[in-house]
C-alpha cells in the first residue's frame, strides 16, 4: 500500500492557499481598473490584474494537480 508524501502534499497546499489569496486579489485589481478609466495608469492595472488572474487559475490546476500526486503517487507512462 502506497503512502501519502507529505512533503509534496503541503506543497499543494500551499499553492492552493496562494491561488485563494490571489483570486481575490486578481479581480480587485480589474474592477480598481475599470473604475478609473480615465487614470494615466489604467492599462497597467488592468494588464498586472489580467495576468494575476491568469496566474491564479494556473496555479489552481497546478496544485490540485501535485495533490493528486502526493496522494495516489505520479503517474507512470
Amino acid at each position: 500500500m502506497r503512502r501519502t508524501d507529505k512533503d509534496l502534499l503541503v506543497k499543494g497546499l500551499k499553492r492552493l492557499a496562494l491561488t485563494v489569496v490571489l483570486m481575490f486579489t486578481a479581480p480587485i485589481i480589474l474592477w480598481q481598473a475599470f473604475k478609473n478609466e480615465d487614470h494615466p495608469m489604467y492599462w497597467p492595472v488592468c494588464i498586472l490584474g489580467l495576468i494575476l488572474a491568469a496566474y491564479a487559475v494556473y496555479l489552481g490546476f497546478k496544485g490540485i494537480m501535485t495533490i493528486m500526486n502526493a496522494l495516489f503517487g505520479v503517474k507512470s507512462k
